[in-house]
């Protein structure tokens, strides 16, 4: 069958106008804040292979996942389907995410045959489990996080499985919502059903599936074309996801082999860290995902996004690890997994295609929940909050501020005053950009929003289930880290509460009047900060983006007292910190690595002396950089046995860096940034 290129290009954007209608109905339909005012949901339409065939402005974390799902759904119920059945899961270990997105599949006959699946994926605001909210940063076993659910028919035959759904709803809070929130994944769909019947009366069933081949094909065909430009190799970097094992911090290592052969590419994960009794995990689907989203968002961001992209691409996820977790383990940072999955494509790839990557995104997905029982509203209510991080900084720009990062799509990601405090017993004091938090570059990155919010109901709880409070995001070509997450308590009488495990809180009491505030994590820097023009640097002052101790000691830049740069003492200035930056000379090992509680960890080991000049102490955490990709982060071991100037490294940290043994590398100190200067002046008075 011979299709005409316009036929074609119809046929596709009609697909996609079908996707957008179901968006549509959804945010209009929709009971949770979370879905109809933040868009935390997505749709798309697949075929029977499970293939996605068609997705519009969705969340890529959200779609490119689905298949897992589908293709789940189709070896349980397989010929079993007939018109009328919708299925409904949850499930991580069978292609889901978290247990909150919750998704309906949805198959469409059309003469007897099943040609399409539309599916909607949508976070719902609470599915059970031991915190409203249902993530907890302390979860230790999936049961913990919610109900499960299997795919399930949710209607057979067109008559709703009210005993199923009884059961599912009884054990979530704020049921209604729930309710809510199903029916409107239900009527989207209806709606894609008859689109789809309506297009195959105009053109035909064979045509529109020759149409939908064709198409995935000229996709796969250009996501070649992208892979056999690079040079082939095997390219590696590594990063870290963070734990607390018996009350002490524990990184998990999740390292990286990207191999690039030919017009393929393999991302291998074997050696990352086996999953823990602790929200750290996630499953293959999310892994392999996350490697799609960046592949497309890094090669091909223009064209839409179908299967055919990601058939070029081959991930190895070991079963039992922190990348494909297995039951009973928590599998609830699926945000976290995917971000550090992305920042390990980015390092990798910036070895090879550095003009085309940024700086390491915000560490996660900041997942922030507050709820408990309204007394005056005599309800109970649970308010899910995500505020946005800082995106990486890249060659031509700044990173973007609180604004979506790759995988999020068009994700809402500064929610509504008006919306939360007319649903929710809170009062939003405070919604800023965090200072400072944008790594330095010669382009900075983005910074974080700050959030505070007063809780006005006495019985409530306070859980934050995120990444990156202890490593923060990375810069590349020399750009420096962003700011970690922070989040700490005001209570009533002005007092500051920090936890001891930051980034992981569970229930946490809050007080009648007492107030959360919540910082997410900024972006990494682009090259070198002494490198960005001091008019932008003070332009950034002015807009209150960076301090003044900032311009200074990061950027070199300093104002007079009108705020207006001062060029002679600023050349000077960044002539003494560029020689004054700590660099060692290189020499190869045969290991770098340190076993950990459950984990391995590169160390840097340094001679006493060394440790001295640079001001470094036991476990700092440092970044080893050569400013020529992304940068490696270690944990410091003070050794008398090392000789003095030189710095220990092994072939793979070599392999990372781009430089040969003998070479110089420079060796910083990552602060660790939980609570703002001024709240630390506060406490400790």
């Amino acid at each position: 069958m011979i299709i005409d290129p316009i036929t074609l290009e119809v046929l596709t954007q009609g697909l996609i106008s079908i996707v957008r209608e179901m968006r549509a109905t959804v945010c209009r339909t929709a009971s949770s804040v979370a879905i109809y005012d933040a868009k935390d949901f997505s749709c798309g339409l697949f075929a029977p292979d499970s293939q996605v065939v068609a997705q519009s402005e969705d969340i890529g974390a959200h779609v490119v996942p689905l298949p897992w799902s589908v293709r789940s759904a189709m070896e349980k119920f397989g010929a079993d389907l007939r018109p009328g059945d919708v299925i409904l899961s949850n499930d991580p270990y069978t292609g889901g995410t978290h247990l909150n997105d919750v998704t309906v599949i949805f198959p469409v006959f059309q003469d007897g045959r099943l040609i399409f699946f539309p599916a909607v994926r949508a976070h719902w605001a609470d599915v059970g489990g031991m915190v409203p909210g249902s993530m907890s940063g302390k979860a230790t076993e999936i049961y913990q996080e919610g109900v499960r659910i299997p795919p399930v028919k949710i209607q057979e035959a067109g008559r709703i499985n009210q005993a199923a759904l009884d059961i599912l709803l009884s054990n979530m809070r704020v049921p209604e919502e729930r309710l809510g929130d199903l029916q409107a994944s239900l009527a989207s769909c209806r709606v894609a059903e008859k689109r789809i019947h309506e297009i195959c009366a105009r053109y035909g069933v064979g045509v529109l599936l020759e149409a939908v081949r064709l198409d995935l094909d000229r996709s796969e065909a250009r996501m070649r074309a992208c892979i056999t430009g690079l040079p082939d190799g095997v390219y590696r970097f590594e990063d870290y996801l963070e734990t607390y094992i018996g009350g002490n911090f524990e990184p998990l290592l999740l390292p990286l082999a990207l191999t690039v052969a030919g017009d393929r590419m393999i991302a291998d994960f074997t050696g990352a860290s086996p999953q823990v009794p602790f929200p750290v995990n996630s499953t293959a689907a999310v892994a392999a995902a996350s490697v799609f989203i960046a592949v497309k968002s890094i090669f091909d961001p223009a064209a839409p996004l179908n299967q055919g992209s990601f058939r070029p691409i081959e991930v190895n996820a070991p079963p039992g690890s922190i990348v494909n977790v297995q039951r009973p383990a928590p599998a609830g940072s699926h945000g976290e997994i995917r971000k550090r999955v992305i920042a390990t494509m980015v390092g990798a790839l910036s070895q090879v295609v550095p003009d085309l990557v940024a700086g390491d995104l915000c560490r996660t997905s900041f997942h922030n929940l507050i709820g408990g029982y309204d007394a005056k509203r005599r309800r109970e209510w649970v308010h899910y909050e995500w505020s946005a991080g800082g995106n990486g900084a890249f060659r031509e720009n700044d990173g973007p501020s609180a604004m979506a990062t790759i995988d999020w799509g068009d994700l809402v990601t500064v929610q509504s005053t008006e919306v939360i405090e007319t649903r929710m017993p809170l009062v939003v004091e405070t919604s800023r950009l965090a200072i400072d938090s944008g790594g330095a570059g010669t382009t900075r990155g983005g910074l974080s929003m700050q959030r505070s919010m007063r809780v006005l109901a006495a019985d409530s709880r306070y859980s934050l289930l995120s990444d990156g409070a202890v490593v923060p995001a990375f810069g590349v070509m020399g750009g420096l880290s962003g700011v970690q997450v922070g989040a700490w308590i005001e209570a009533a009488d002005g007092a500051i509460e920090g936890f001891d495990t930051p980034g992981k809180i569970a229930g946490h009491p809050m007080g009648d009047g007492s107030v959360v505030v919540i910082r997410a994590a900024g972006g990494g820097g682009y090259g070198d900060p002494l490198l960005r023009p001091p008019a932008s640097v003070q332009e950034d002052v002015e807009e209150g983006y960076v301090s003044l101790q900032a311009a200074r000691d990061l950027y070199g830049v300093k104002l007079d007292a009108k705020g207006v740069v001062d060029l002679v003492t600023t050349e000077a200035l960044r002539r003494r910190l560029r020689e004054a930056r700590f660099t060692l000379t290189t020499v190869l090992v045969d290991d770098s690595y340190e076993a950990g509680a459950v984990s391995r960890r590169r160390i840097c080991r340094l001679h006493p002396s060394d440790a001295a000049i640079a001001g470094l102490q036991a476990d700092d955490l440092v970044e080893i950089d050569a400013r020529q990709a992304a940068p490696l982060r270690a944990w410091l071991r003070i050794d008398p046995s090392i000789k003095a100037g030189t710095l220990p490294i092994d072939q793979v940290g070599l392999t990372i860096l781009k430089i040969l043994p003998g070479q110089r590398l420079e060796v910083r100190r990552i602060a660790t940034v939980i609570l703002p200067q001024e709240l630390l002046a506060r406490a400790a008075e």
